[in-house]
């Protein structure tokens, strides 16, 4: 009974993460439409890290330790403070096709830090043929060349400099994903509130260094605005951040990192769905090759 319900909360959890942080691009995208990319993340975690730390302090009635607040804070500036923060600041500058594209390279940071420091377990032919086809379904959805070469200006319509920063954040969110179950932290929701604001803090202070000429912004916020920043505290980081935390602590990282495959399929999906976006041959043909590398990749895990 025990594995049944932990089988059927593990599959909650990966659909909840798969679909609602596929939507996030999206909410992301029209936040910063008004607010520059840090205060954006700052506002958005200072909600959800608030009433997600009340509650958890009230539901799970644990008074965490000195240690377990500064764990829980170094996942959490790893995880937000770099690697949300990054993603953030590179959507209000690169499509974000491109952006999800190099996101996708997040299982092979997750199986080569495991692989290289954690488990020393080599990964399996499967796992390896797996994190192949998806990154090549997305490379053929999003072709990175011909949004390169797109424009009157070619290569200089789209900069460059956010890749070193995405590459950064994308080693900063595995390695606190890796990390986190290793720790001692404190319970779950607690957990997940402490990491939020501590990479509400780093937002907070990258904002301040950055971004403080545009601060008058945050009173130009549209109803469209506060909607994209009401759907990114509630499912964005409320539920869809307390399924991952939960995922990295329960789940093989293997499995866990498959959602950076999917999201951006799932995006594609939603923007057709809600949008009316056109859904391509070429969109429908690479989502199939993702998701046969998701299968893959999750083949035989316990």
């Amino acid at each position: 009974m025990q594995r049944s319900t932990n089988k059927s909360t593990l599959i909650l959890a990966l659909g909840l993460v798969y679909i609602l942080w596929g939507s996030t691009f999206l909410g992301m995208k029209i936040g910063a439409e008004i607010l520059p990319p840090f205060l954006l993340t700052t506002l958005r975690f200072i909600l959800a890290g608030s009433i997600m730390l009340a509650y958890g302090l009230w539901q799970e009635k644990e008074r965490p330790s000195a240690r377990q607040w500064m764990n829980a804070a170094i996942v959490g500036v790893l995880l937000i403070g770099i690697g949300n923060s990054s993603v953030a600041l590179a959507v209000t500058v690169m499509p974000s096709g491109m952006v999800a594209l190099f996101i996708a390279a997040l299982p092979a940071w997750f199986i080569s830090l495991d692989w290289a420091f954690f488990s020393r377990k080599k990964p399996q032919a499967l796992t390896l043929w797996g994190l192949f086809l998806g990154f090549a379904g997305l490379f053929y959805i999003f072709d990175p060349f011909h949004l390169l070469t797109a424009g009157p200006t070619t290569n200089r319509s789209i900069p460059l400099w956010p890749i070193p920063l995405l590459t950064l954040g994308s080693v900063a969110w595995a390695l606190g994903s890796l990390l986190s179950p290793r720790m001692n932290m404190p319970k779950q929701m607690t957990a997940s509130g402490i990491q939020m604001l501590a990479g509400m803090v780093v937002g907070l202070i990258l904002s301040l260094c950055l971004e403080l000429d545009n601060w008058h912004q945050f009173g130009e916020m549209t109803l469209r605005t506060w909607s994209a920043v009401v759907y990114l505290v509630l499912f964005g980081s409320l539920v869809g951040f307390t399924a991952y935390s939960w995922l990295v602590n329960n789940a093989p990282p293997q499995l866990t990192s498959t959602y950076a495959y999917v999201n951006p399929v799932v995006a594609i999906f939603l923007g057709w769905l809600i949008l009316d976006e056109q859904l391509s041959a070429q969109s429908l043909t690479g989502s199939a090759i993702v998701i046969a590398g998701v299968v893959l990749m999750t083949l035989k895990k316990k």
